[in-house]
């Protein structure tokens, strides 16, 4: 068994484990931790747990030391440092004439390298700006290019639902949304109805699919021919959460249109293909063009 503890270096960032040796801590506690770039200052999220060996991966980094006054002191200088450097940047962008928008600056806890994240359409020449920073800060710079998915997730702000965007109230990672979940979940292709704050699509699109996955296992696509108590029709509409169909049913001259529970119809004929209007159509081209856009920035 192995003694572990796990650490967050920002607000909803990843939790990364470590190796405490003998220190006891607790969540909520700050420490200083060693990592691949140097000592980092991060907060306690998962106190000491012993985990089975095979669930570590090794080598674990170690704990410093629980964080004193001296090092909470240093960590809020870089703090006000960070609002500093980015008024800087902001002027230095200015004169350079680039078209690129700044949106967060980092100082590294050991003084090592200073991070500005910053979102652009494109490739930027960046080259002439990292040299002026370094002139002025006399240590690494670097200028890292985000998707406006993290610059949104910096920001904050409200989802259409009316409460805190899910990146910024419990989504740790970003993971890959596609049109195709949107389809899965009977949601039209406008992107004004299915994009988030960022322009891109939404993220509760992909952490509610498994559920409307694992029910569209068993239950039939619009234009299925099925059969029920009242004789056999075609699914007109599938209500997925609910697992309810409503069924057009050949009544004389006309049709009836009922509802009924999935379990209660037997399938006789699905219809597979995907059926897309003309709006949708060039929805969808819309969204991809977003999706391209997004995997050429990451």
């Amino acid at each position: 068994m192995k003694n572990i503890i796990g650490v967050r270096f920002k607000k909803l960032g990843k939790i990364y484990f470590f190796n405490p040796k003998k220190l006891k801590v607790q969540k909520g506690n700050k420490v200083i931790v060693e990592t691949a770039q140097g000592e980092e200052y991060g907060e306690v999220v998962i106190p000491n747990r012993a985990v089975d060996d095979d669930k570590v991966i090794e080598p674990l980094k170690k704990v410093v030391r629980i964080a004193n006054y001296k090092d909470h002191k240093h960590y809020e200088d870089c703090r006000k440092k960070e609002k500093e450097a980015f008024n800087v940047c902001l002027k230095k962008i200015k004169e350079h004439k680039l078209d690129m928008t700044l949106t967060d600056v980092e100082f590294k806890f050991d003084n090592s390298k200073i991070l500005f994240y910053f979102t652009a359409d494109g490739r930027i020449d960046f080259r002439e700006l990292v040299k002026d920073l370094a002139a002025i800060y006399k240590t690494r710079i670097e200028l890292r290019q985000i998707g406006v998915r993290d610059e949104v997730k910096r920001i904050g702000g409200n989802g259409i639902c009316g409460r805190e965007l899910c990146c910024c109230s419990f989504l740790s990672d970003f993971e890959a949304v596609s049109i195709k979940m949107a389809k899965e979940q009977n949601i039209s292709l406008n992107p004004s109805k299915i994009s988030g704050n960022c322009g891109r699509l939404m993220c509760c699109l992909k952490y509610e699919n498994e559920v409307y996955e694992e029910k569209l296992k068993h239950l039939p696509h619009v234009g299925a021919i099925v059969k029920t108590v009242d004789g056999e029709g075609e699914v007109d509409n599938v209500e997925i959460l609910k697992e309810k169909l409503r069924v057009k049913i050949k009544d004389g001259e006309s049709y009836l249109y009922k509802k009924y529970d999935a379990k209660d119809i037997k399938i006789i004929k699905d219809n597979m293909s995907e059926t897309i209007n003309e709006e949708e159509l060039q929805h969808k081209k819309e969204l991809e063009e977003l999706e391209k856009m997004e995997k050429e920035i990451n």
